[in-house]
């Protein structure tokens, strides 16, 4: 339990630098990042595998960097229907949902 509310934190803390970081994504407030967080985990959870699968083709012929175009084409999702967090185009899009996997990533290997 411990781990996966730290791994939601983490998440949370991504979207923030996310925003910050990235030119034409930008964030409300705090709980519009918790709401972006849960919303990009139910997604990760219950679509991404699905879109996998669909895209495995493709993935394979790029040697698997179109997943960090599924990774864009959700973190887009999410700002268009989460109210507070604004991505104004696909590119933002996808340098945020790397900084998001970015920090996820090294604060999983940090526990």
């Amino acid at each position: 339990m411990k781990k996966i509310v730290i791994q939601f934190l983490a998440v949370v803390l991504g979207v923030f630098l996310a925003a910050e970081l990235v030119n034409g994504v930008s964030i409300d407030g705090l709980y519009a990042a918790t709401v972006v967080a849960i919303v990009l985990g139910l997604l990760n959870v219950l679509v991404r595998p699905i879109l996998i699968a669909l895209t495995l083709p493709i993935t394979i012929v790029t040697l698997g960097l179109f997943i960090f175009i599924l990774n864009g084409i959700l973190f887009y999702f999410v700002g268009t229907i989460v109210k507070g967090f604004y991505v104004t185009g696909f590119i933002p899009a996808l340098l945020g949902a790397l900084i998001v996997s970015l920090v996820s990533w090294g604060i999983q290997k940090l526990q």
